[in-house]
């Protein structure tokens, strides 16, 4: 009986290369897999790990499987990153993001550097900036979170933490900002704390520098920065249940507006500013690509989830159609297609926001210099006033995509 793996092969391919694979045959990579994206320097994978996917990039100095076998599907792995255990699909982490054991990450992830989580974490849509910590036991789904500037100074969600993404009328329009982008690219916010045995009813925005009690469920937008935040638990009562009603639609769909409009920006930012650091490291226009490829996936999931929630609610209107909130619904869900184009569409590019992003830039590259290979320290050198430059470029894209979104729905008030 031949007891060779059928992988034999690629196998062999790591090890001559100077890959650490201390127990070879427990080893299993598929056959999709593109062995000239696997690196050797510094690499260990270690027994039980399985490798899948074209996609698949694996940086120098990873290590995977320490602590529990590893499961790899179509990822990209910046250098040094650590997934010590557990099911990694569709997802990517940049230089130094680290996972513990147990850790289940779905498609539509992006983990920037330090970015992590310990032992027994859920993770799909959900994006996290550099040094961002979570917790153990916490299921963190269609989330943003930013805010910190080092690995002593960074945003943090306590153990045993739930991101509540679903409702009871079966959405998932609950994707929840915690920070924002055009601030937190600029690696200067103060960060955030998620006190542990809680949990977020999304979708909620929290600004910079919030601290929220242990033990808190938020149900509520805490768009302030530098609050101290108890949530009260709901009096007990008892009252009639009314499917699909949504009382709260305005709201809601401001949340939804407000998040997708961050991920455009986020998206002009890797354009504009991350791909030419990315570009400088190895497999780098793969970590770009992938990169890109999951801010695509956030924003197709988002624009799903608010159309199924649109129509729904616009079919549960019944005989309310003169009500403000009827003609709203019907509105929203008669113009998702609209809607879908605004962020799906070219990115905008008026005069203004053309002027102040080449005014950031401008100065961008006057202090940057030539040096593309050393991203944090460069962002973190940036003086106040360039920085400032920035956030304006940025958030001048987010209002406008809010201000065109929201003529889809009229009678919602929306951003009023």
């Amino acid at each position: 009986m031949d007891y060779q793996p059928k992988c034999y092969e690629k196998i062999r391919q790591l090890i001559n290369r100077g890959v650490n694979i201390p127990n070879p045959a427990s080893l299993d990579i598929g056959e999709d897999v593109n062995m000239e994206q696997i690196a050797a320097k510094d690499v260990t994978i270690y027994p039980g790990c399985r490798l899948y996917g074209k996609k698949t990039v694996v940086s120098s100095g990873c290590k995977l499987g320490y602590e529990a076998p590893v499961t790899i599907v179509d990822c990209q792995l910046g250098s040094a990153v650590q997934l010590k255990g557990g099911f990694f699909s569709k997802s990517v982490f940049l230089e130094k993001a680290n996972m513990g054991m147990g850790a289940h990450v779905r498609e539509g992830c992006i983990l920037e550097e330090e970015a992590g989580g310990a032992h027994c974490v859920g993770l799909k849509q959900t994006i996290l900036f550099p040094f961002v910590t979570l917790g153990s036991l916490i299921n963190f789904c269609d989330c943003f979170m930013a805010g910190g500037t080092s690995r002593s100074n960074h945003s943090e969600v306590g153990s045993s933490y739930i991101h509540f993404n679903f409702t009871p009328d079966a959405d998932k329009t609950t994707p929840s900002l915690l920070g924002d982008v055009p601030r937190g690219v600029m690696l200067n916010q103060p960060p955030i704390f998620l006190g542990g045995q809680g949990g977020i009813v999304g979708p909620i925005r929290l600004g910079y520098g919030n601290v929220v009690a242990a033990g808190s469920i938020l149900r509520h937008d805490y768009p302030q920065d530098n609050q101290l935040i108890f949530e009260k638990f709901p009096a007990s009562s008892v009252r009639d249940y009314i499917p699909s009603d949504y009382p709260n639609l305005t709201r809601i769909v401001e949340n939804n507006i407000f998040y997708l409009a961050n991920l455009v920006a986020l998206e002009a930012w890797y354009a504009y500013v991350r791909k030419q650091f990315l570009e400088a490291q190895q497999f780098g226009n793969l970590l770009y690509a992938g990169a890109l490829e999951q801010l695509s996936s956030a924003k197709k999931e988002r624009l799903k989830r608010l159309k199924m929630m649109a129509q729904k609610a616009a079919a549960s209107s019944g005989k309310e159609q003169k009500e403000p909130s009827a003609c709203g619904k019907k509105e929203l869900s008669d113009q998702m297609d609209y809607v879908t184009e605004v962020f799906s569409g070219q990115m905008p590019d008026t005069s203004h926001i053309k002027k102040l992003r080449e005014n950031f830039l401008d100065n961008f590259e006057e202090v940057a210099g030539k040096n593309r290979t050393i991203y944090i320290e460069t962002i973190q050198n940036l003086s106040a006033d360039i920085s400032s430059k920035g956030v304006a470029w940025l958030n001048s894209l987010v209002e406008y995509l809010c201000e065109k979104a929201k003529k889809a729905a009229p009678s919602l008030n929306l951003f009023c």
